[in-house]
């Protein structure tokens, strides 16, 4: 038996510049929030972070449940948990058998003041906080609920080990924005429920770039820690550009090039190699519209021009094309009224399955 990735969630920095989500405390607080399981195991284990904090975090007491089932959260036996600055950690295991799929409830109380917490900030599903140490209650009293996920960073499980494991990189389009909150239908969780073998694990970030940091920090950077750190892995499947070519707009940043996007998915795609896994990529998806501040003529013709070097390289193992699978086909630049989930750049529910029924599950053969 192995451990690997059954959930992951990638995070970023409450100190950033551009930011989308509200950067949190907390104190004396519980916070519960739900994690859908891509994948499965005998037993399980939660990964804790506080890699942009600036002082230790302390976690005093913590829970994880599923169905009918809780149980404590230890930290080598102990009840309570210190997460130094800067770093992350993993709880003990515990010995309880979750599915594909299964929703897992972590609780984590918060006895002292916290620094603002590193966060998922549009996990498309909600943390929901109580004061006081609840975390062996069953129900929550009313309190605050917030679309974003806080100091979690993963959920490892004890599987067989022929498991393999692949993981979405890329930026909202895969965190999921757009879709239902918390019916887990981002074209990750859809892509899941169509395999037969294994999983896909969800790494995106909404507002996520290739080249520039700005939110998170940038694909080429996190690839390491967010991509190549999963055991088990065998493919990456990547969805990048939408912010490459539409933040300069917004940040009044020199705008990016079809050249320099081409080399960037080239050292990706070179990394990917290098580190034997195979590699999908996705076509560009369109963006027209969002609206002048993100969209142009320029940052839309790059698009295309980059569209046309992915849907015909070798640099990639496969392509899948989401571009083509959600446009408008009278107008190509713009998602499809029906898959647009109203503001011009995130897909809706039924665009995400579109998104996720583009890719050919021969090219993953998990």
């Amino acid at each position: 038996m192995i451990w690997t990735a059954g959930f992951r969630t990638a995070v970023i920095s409450p100190y950033e510049q551009l930011q989308f989500g509200q950067p949190r405390r907390f104190a004396d607080q519980t916070v519960r929030q739900v994690l859908h399981l891509a994948g499965g195991g005998d037993a399980l284990r939660v990964r804790l972070t506080n890699r942009y904090g600036r002082s230790p975090l302390t976690i005093g007491a913590a829970t994880v449940a599923v169905g009918d089932r809780q149980a404590a959260l230890t930290f080598g036996g102990a009840e309570r948990g210190v997460v130094p600055a800067g770093e992350e950690t993993v709880t003990d295991p515990v010995s309880i058998p979750v599915a594909p799929g299964a929703d897992l409830v972590v609780s984590l109380y918060f006895p002292e003041r916290t620094d603002l917490a590193t966060y998922s900030h549009k996990p498309v599903e909600v943390a929901r906080t109580a004061g006081g140490n609840r975390v062996a209650s069953p129900v929550l009293p009313r309190g605050e609920q917030v679309e974003a996920r806080f100091f979690i960073a993963g959920v490892d499980v004890l599987a067989a080990p022929d498991t393999a494991v692949a993981v979405a990189f890329g930026d909202s389009w895969f965190e999921g924005v757009g879709t239902t909150i918390g019916a887990n239908r981002r074209s990750v969780d859809l892509l899941n429920r169509r395999l037969k073998r294994g999983w896909v694990v969800n790494q995106g970030i909404a507002g996520n770039r290739l080249l520039r940091d700005g939110v998170g920090e940038h694909g080429l950077a996190r690839f390491d820690r967010d991509v190549l750190s999963i055991p088990a892995l065998t493919h990456v499947l990547v969805h990048f550009g939408i912010n490459d070519l539409g933040l300069p707009v917004m940040l009044g940043e020199p705008a990016v090039t079809a050249d320099a996007l081409v080399e960037g998915f080239r050292a990706l795609a070179d990394r990917a190699h290098d580190a034997g896994l195979r590699i999908v990529a996705a076509t560009i998806g369109p963006f027209a519209g969002a609206g002048p501040e993100i969209s142009t003529p320029a940052g839309l013709a790059t698009r295309r021009e980059v569209n046309d070097w992915i849907r015909t390289t070798d640099a990639f193992d496969a392509v899948f094309d989401v571009a083509s699978a959600v446009a408008d086909p009278h107008a190509p630049d713009h998602i499809h009224p029906a898959l647009d989930s109203g503001d011009g750049m995130h897909l809706n529910d039924r665009g995400a399955e579109a998104m996720a029924d583009a890719v050919n599950l021969d090219d993953l053969a998990l």
